[in-house]
């Protein structure tokens, strides 16, 4: 997704210098949660033209070619505009958009959807030859979409290593992979001229500890890689959401936590749901600058999405 920038951080002087180690232990309540019409609800994105929050869901395995996904459609304050705005899918996993088409992965491809009076009319579908497991989307500004693929856990099987894809013109090719593309790359997001790539954590590491999954940051045109931050106690980071310049809000579905990551790679726990959270998305408050803005959180096993104001997320954390 295109960095939103929340000017709001500026009147809280930067969270990154707030933020404090500790882990927030109260969960928050909801703003508002949807609970009827979701089936194993993955993802979550807010796309800022059509003021909508759209939820990928699968109704059978992650990978099963049943035909049974679907988008769902909802309003900022929780309605639901359209329980199946989008039929057709298999299991729908990372959205994003390129101006009104809005972009889906969906195991081996990724399909576009664009609006029409009655819901969606499918726009193109980018088969990507010899993909089977792919997760999480993102797309640069002008066009190019990047997407993530990462079969089964740690180490990955020789005929499906990690792979990120770029996607330009319809055209796929492999944008980076193997171990270069971290340890199963999961969650993706732009962010200016990098992308940034939130992985699973690997197996044992060399001090017989378990090493947890890292934040990365790719050059756009140089393909370098640097790693931002190595998160320990978190299984692997599903989501990824921009926060102040340079930092990032993670999910994670399995420890079912939210964490803030700062520019200098300091990871703060906001809070423990009570299950755990899919692929996040934030929509900033413009006309609420004193809030950092709307957080939206799918849990899979509860069959829900949930909103939170974040702002109270952050000063808990600060406290």
């Amino acid at each position: 997704m295109t960095r939103l920038v929340f000017v709001l951080f500026v009147a809280f002087g930067g969270i990154a210098a707030l933020l404090a180690q500790a882990p927030a232990t109260i969960v928050p309540q909801p703003l508002w949660t949807v609970n009827t019409g979701l089936m194993r609800p993955n993802s979550a994105y807010y796309h800022q033209q059509s003021n909508s929050i759209f939820v990928s869901n699968h109704s059978g395995g992650r990978f099963n070619k049943d035909g049974n996904g679907y988008i769902t459609r909802l309003a900022p304050d929780g309605k639901v505009l359209a329980e199946k705005w989008a039929t057709g899918l298999s299991a729908p996993k990372g959205i994003r958009s390129v101006g009104s088409t809005i972009w889906v992965v969906d195991i081996g491809e990724i399909v576009g959807f664009e609006f029409t009076a009655a819901g969606a009319r499918t726009r193109s579908r980018v088969r990507i030859d010899g993909a089977r497991a792919l997760n999480d989307i993102a797309t640069a500004p002008e066009g190019t979409i990047f997407v993530s693929e990462a079969c089964g856990g740690y180490p990955a099987p020789p005929d499906c290593p990690p792979r990120i894809y770029m996607i330009k013109d319809g055209k796929p090719s492999i944008f980076i992979e193997g171990e270069e593309a971290g340890s199963l790359p999961l969650g993706l997001l732009i962010d200016g001229d990098r992308l940034i790539v939130g992985t699973l954590g690997r197996g044992i590491g060399n001090d017989a500890r378990i090493q947890g999954p890292q934040l990365l940051a790719f050059d756009l045109e140089t393909r370098a890689r640097t790693v931002l931050a190595t998160i320990v106690a978190v299984s692997q980071i599903s989501g990824i959401e921009p926060a102040e310049p340079g930092a990032y809000f993670v999910s994670d579905l399995l420890s079912r936590k939210l964490l803030h990551v700062t520019r200098d790679g300091k990871v703060t726990t906001l809070v423990r749901f009570e299950h755990g959270g899919g692929d996040i998305a934030v929509s900033p408050m413009g006309k609420q600058l004193q809030h950092a803005g709307t957080l939206f959180v799918p849990f899979p096993n509860a069959d829900s999405v949930s909103a939170y104001d974040l702002s109270p997320l952050i000063r808990a954390a600060t406290n």
